[in-house]
């Protein structure tokens, strides 16, 4: 028996990275997962290697028509969603004085408007089917600032408000929200933020206690556990996968 079996999962970004990992952990464990990423070319391709277990849909986060897509290709292919991982995500480095308010509405688009709009779109569909849970992913600048990403850090603290916010409006319909804080992970979304380069992220693992920088299957282990029944008293909450880069303050030396 698998840890998601019966389950039926809908996850964001999920062509590559965090996203990735989460739905070939995911399948292997018993859900039927619908990939659902801008990046068709990589979605296409995982879901055909995930087999019967899992379909691509393209969908633009931050549109409500690709969501109402969406959600009924889920429903058409699977059942409703019992699960929903608002991974989908983008980076974007500025000092505050040089953040344009295009680049700074992009990066909410994506990151805040899209889970909202996400945990919007399965709360009719997830009561029909009894209940589920809603996994967003925050990031550790969900709980504290870093320089130069002041839109960033913006949509993550957002994404920790509303995880709250839907866990109080939705545990009476047997929905539980939490949110997800990852720290340093080795993912493209970082290399798309560079520019398309690829960064070296070493001397950051050597600043958290762990010592190294997190992979996307240490989140997508988290994820699991959010999405399973394992974590059945869970909602409102936050869980941190960072390394140890909170335990922290500023005066470290």
């Amino acid at each position: 028996m698998g840890r998601l079996d019966g389950k039926v999962a809908l996850i964001t970004g999920g062509a590559r990275g965090q996203g990735e990992a989460a739905a070939r952990l995911f399948v292997a464990e018993g859900a039927r997962v619908v990939i659902a990423d801008i990046n068709d070319l990589d979605g296409k391709k995982l879901a055909a290697d995930l087999g019967e277990a899992a379909v691509y849909q393209h969908l633009d986060v931050g549109d409500e028509a690709e969501w109402d897509a969406a959600i009924e290709r889920t429903q058409a292919e699977f059942g409703p969603p019992t699960v929903l991982v608002n991974n989908a995500g983008i980076l974007h480095f500025s000092e505050l004085g040089k953040t344009t308010l295009a680049d700074y509405e992009r990066v909410v688009r994506v990151n805040q408007i899209g889970a909202f709009l996400g945990m919007r779109s399965v709360v009719e569909p997830m009561t029909g089917a009894g209940g589920g849970s809603i996994v967003n992913v925050s990031s550790v600048e969900g709980l504290a600032g870093m320089p130069f990403l002041v839109a960033y850090t913006a949509s993550k603290f957002a994404i920790r408000g509303m995880t709250k916010v839907a866990a109080l409006e939705l545990g009476a319909k047997n929905i539980r929200v939490n949110s997800v804080h990852p720290g340093a992970i080795d993912t493209p979304m970082v290399a798309a933020a560079a520019g398309g380069q690829k960064v070296d992220m070493s001397w950051v693992g050597k600043k958290v206690a762990l010592g190294r920088v997190g992979q996307p299957e240490d989140i997508a282990k988290l994820v699991l556990f959010l999405a399973s029944d394992e974590s059945s008293y869970s909602t409102g909450a936050e869980f941190v996968a960072d390394g140890g880069a909170t335990a922290t303050h500023a005066l470290k030396f």
